[in-house]
């Protein structure tokens, strides 16, 4: 226990003099929401890397690897392959048309501050949920390590409050640095452990795999094993591959770099090292349903979010584990900071500076503002995630991905694509897909079920029969999202200048002319 203190004191501590240092740095609007485009294409991958491979990566998907097997490892593919609809669909014209936010693109597109308020509700809608995975693999995690001396209704705080702090100083800068640190410390973590594991079986994956099977039967190497409906699997892979294209927190990130250029080669960068990490993931949720056990894993966490760090402990001790452990409070510090930054600039960006005040507000007032949204959106992640603190993280991100690709992927590319657009479409858009995607949710079976009265943890929220039975509402949401895009467009009325920005926009998003 004093090893692991130790660490998490050592990593806190580098953490807080990035924070330090680049808070002497942050001194425009610009600097605070992101970074005054200083990052480089290969920091900014890294950085990427960093806020995308998040609790629900490194607790959450090895436990369902763990657990699940074949179904939990869906996880590690979806979330890997939406990078190629980032890079050959969304990367570069964000970076030329915005400045600072998502909605900085449908206003340039649609030039009216409606847009930036629906927008910047999705944006809240998004990083919300993305951030109470974070918090809640925080709480079950500092929580194993005391022992249950420390409950999650005591951890989740704590890192609430670093969060906090992080982004009242530090601004953008201080949260990418904070990014590539866990993103180097992750990555060297999980090749460790999966050395180790490899190492038990005469470096042999088919070994590994094959004691799997031995073990828990084929069904852990076949899809199935948790997803007993294909539609579901199917449900949740449109919601992966789809939802980062219109995640705010990855999005943001493209205008830290100085050109469009930079903003793709992030991508590459950043699919090189995630890549790596979710074959990792394989090898470490496996290694550990056959070197920890999947009675163990349940038992320290129901959602099997322990499975990694129950692994660092079987395989390296109580030092091994300290370090893993702290890695991953790493992780959930430095996500967590990257989604509060993204919410707090749209409220101060968005809704302040551009809809309240008409875009006259000073940076001084701006970044007051964002500073204080912080607080506000600190405080609000911390009261959820005790709610929420029994569910499994990955799931959790998983939803934050189908109201993405529901909500904003859907007028993201037809701002980009079609002529015809308008603002209708556009809140019509925004409001169908994240409205669809939380009622969905609401009556599915994550929150709607029977338990019986013997169950005291995770328990359902609603005890009812669920009435939408797939777990994800992706495979519905989405398409809903489009439609009413689509007939929020066709049922108002057209207006020449939404249509003739289409082109001075199709200009601007393919050449860089006119970009910031």
């Amino acid at each position: 226990m004093n090893a692991t203190l130790l660490l998490f004191l050592v990593i806190v501590g580098l953490t807080l003099i990035v924070t330090y240092f680049a808070s002497r740095a942050t001194k425009s609007a610009s600097d605070f929401y992101v970074g005054g485009r200083s990052i480089t294409a290969g920091q900014n991958g890294l950085a990427i890397a960093g806020d995308y491979l998040s609790a629900a990566s490194f607790l959450g998907i090895a436990g369902l690897i763990a657990l699940s097997g074949f179904d939990g490892f869906m996880y590690s593919v979806g979330f890997f392959v939406a990078y190629l609809v980032v890079l050959f669909v969304v990367a570069e014209p964000l970076r030329n048309v915005g400045k600072y936010t998502i909605a900085d693109v449908l206003d340039y597109r649609l030039k009216n501050p409606r847009v930036r308020t629906f927008s910047a509700l999705s944006t809240f809608t998004i990083t919300t949920f993305y951030m109470i995975a974070q918090v809640v693999g925080a709480g079950a995690l500092i929580s194993l390590l005391s022992g249950g001396v420390v409950p999650p209704t005591f951890s989740i705080p704590l890192v609430g409050v670093m969060m906090i702090v992080y982004v009242v100083f530090g601004g953008m800068l201080a949260t990418t640095w904070v990014q590539i640190i866990k993103a180097v410390l992750l990555m060297l973590a999980s090749l460790i452990m999966s050395l180790m594991v490899l190492g038990h079986f005469d470096w042999s994956l088919s070994g590994l795999l094959g004691e799997v099977a031995d073990r828990y039967g084929n069904a852990s190497l076949n899809a199935g094993l948790k997803y007993t409906n294909p539609i579901d699997l199917i449900s949740l892979g449109l919601a992966l591959v789809l939802g980062t294209a219109g995640l705010p927190h990855i999005l943001v990130r493209f205008y830290t770099v100085p050109t469009a250029q930079a903003a793709r080669m992030s991508i590459v960068w950043a699919m090189v090292i995630i890549g790596a990490f979710y074959v990792l993931t394989m090898i470490m949720g496996n290694g550990a349903a056959v070197l920890v056990g999947r009675e163990p894993i349940v038992a320290a966490n129901a959602a099997g979010n322990m499975a990694a760090p129950l692994l660092a402990q079987t395989l390296g001790g109580e030092l091994f584990l300290a370090f893993v452990s702290a890695v991953a409070f790493a992780t959930i510090l430095a996500v967590v900071a990257g989604l509060t930054i993204t919410a707090s600039t749209a409220v101060a960006h968005d809704i302040y500076n551009s809809v309240l005040r008409g875009g006259q507000a000073s940076e001084v007032e701006q970044v007051r503002v964002a500073r204080l949204a912080t607080i506000v959106i600190g405080v609000l992640a911390i009261v959820l995630g005790i709610l929420a603190k029994d569910q499994n993280v990955a799931f959790l991100v998983a939803l934050a991905f189908a109201v993405a690709a529901s909500a904003n992927l859907p007028v993201i590319l037809y701002a980009l694509f079609w002529r015809r657009f308008n603002t209708g479409g556009a809140i019509a858009g925004i409001v169908g897909g994240i409205a669809v995607s939380l009622i969905l949710i609401a009556l599915s079976p994550n929150i709607m079920g029977v338990d019986p009265p013997e169950k005291t943890a995770a328990r359902h929220l609603i005890q009812a029969p669920p009435i939408f039975p797939l777990e994800n509402p992706g495979i519905v949401s989405i398409p809903a999202g489009f439609l009413c895009a689509y007939l929020g467009t066709v049922l108002t009325a057209r207006r020449r200048e939404e249509e003739e920005a289409f082109d001075e926009m199709h200009v601007r998003a393919y050449t860089g002319l006119g970009a910031e």
